[in-house]
């Protein structure tokens, strides 16, 4: 079982990945994965936190020369701007963050809340899912995360091969397929950050080159679906996730939704086997299971709760009403929330590939791979 857990405080030393179950036998590009992370703190929108940190990742157990060892991997992000001891605590809980009901449940302060509920812990979670992206690029499977509606403005997807969206996106001060329309945006941003104001918005991640049999229909909480579900609205403001077609389906008829199935023989040799569909409105998973399609998953964020024109609140000591604590935040963090997103589903998609394929090695899981295919292809 392919696995991870975090720790840290967003103003502690440093946050912490343990990754335990990751197959033996991969060479690990640490480049690539301190580039995901500072594509995390980028972003048009971003405030004076990410001047502060240079992100980068350190392997503290598991590589040996570069390469995965089959042994618990623990990665390490420093926070530059740790000073934990020296923050006060904080007693005007902001609306829609854990300040109260994290203050409450643990019959402390705001402070061991709000330092642990912070998005900065993302950043232990992107490391592990950049890990889990290079294991998934070894089998051809690539992952790629984008924007498509920032503060109400829609901006929609695009067709094109992985690389082609990931040239549009990286070409976007706000991480979307559509650069052309990043000076709409960033004006709409840097209006709504005068107004002490923050903004929200969808981010979408598709999953190209899987092949049919990962996840499972036999049990509840291994279906795909729900695994990917539960990582995705898990990430801190998400509030909505959706696969394929998501809610849309529900306003169709049946035979508007369904994707029909074909075969293409001179196909069979690809990881879907032949199978094609005119549509994908399934998102790529049928019943929790890959069904050799790209897996289309889209989140909605809503706006940061920390604003610098306060909401209303009440000061915990002494029950009276009080505008609401304001620390140093965004005003619009969706650009990395597409980041964030497309990390936590690459790294789910990476632990069904080893429940499907899984042994001690890479090599282990190629082989069975290919047995697979060969024997997928025969039936």
């Amino acid at each position: 079982m392919l696995r991870y857990w975090t720790a840290g405080e967003s103003h502690g030393p440093a946050l912490v990945a343990l990754v335990d179950g990751f197959p033996a036998g991969l060479a690990v590009d640490q480049a690539a994965i301190d580039a995901e992370l500072v594509r995390r703190q980028g972003g048009y929108g971003r405030g004076g936190r990410q001047r502060l940190e240079t992100d980068a990742v350190r392997f503290l157990s598991g590589l040996w020369r570069g390469t995965t060892l089959g042994s618990p991997l623990a990665l390490e992000v420093i926070n530059r701007d740790a000073k934990l001891e020296r923050l006060d605590d904080i007693d005007r809980p902001r609306p829609g963050h854990a300040d109260l009901a994290g203050s409450v449940k643990h019959l402390g302060g705001v402070r061991a809340v709000l330092e642990r509920a912070s998005a900065r812990e993302t950043a232990a979670r992107v490391a592990a899912g950049a890990l889990a992206g290079q294991l998934l690029a070894r089998f051809g499977i690539s992952v790629a995360g984008f924007v498509t509606a920032l503060g109400g403005i829609e901006l929609g997807g695009r067709d094109g091969t992985p690389d082609q969206l990931r040239a549009l996106r990286d070409s976007s001060a706000v991480y979307s397929l559509h650069p052309e329309r990043d000076a709409e945006v960033t004006a709409l941003i840097d209006r709504v950050g005068k107004e002490g104001d923050t903004l929200g918005g969808i981010v979408e991640v598709r999953v190209e080159g899987l092949p049919i049999g990962l996840g499972t229909h036999a049990q509840w909480d291994r279906k795909l679906d729900g695994r990917i579900a539960q990582a995705v609205m898990a990430v801190q403001a998400i509030k909505g996730v959706e696969i394929g077609l998501g809610f849309e389906a529900a306003r169709r008829r049946g035979s508007q939704v369904h994707d029909p199935i074909h075969y293409d023989a001179a196909a069979r040799g690809r990881a879907d086997l032949g199978f094609t569909r005119p549509t994908n409105n399934a998102g790529g998973l049928e019943a929790g299971i890959t069904n050799g399609q790209p897996l289309v998953v889209r989140a909605a964020m809503k706006p940061i709760s920390t604003l610098r024109k306060p909401l209303e609140s009440v000061n915990l000591r002494t029950k009276e009403p009080e505008e609401a604590a304001y620390e140093r935040s965004d005003v619009c963090a969706v650009s990395a929330a597409s980041v964030i997103v497309e990390h936590v589903v690459a790294f789910e998609v990476a632990a069904a590939l080893v429940d499907k394929f899984g042994g001690d090695s890479v090599a282990e899981m190629e082989a069975r791979w290919e047995l697979y295919h060969r024997l997928a292809r025969e039936r």
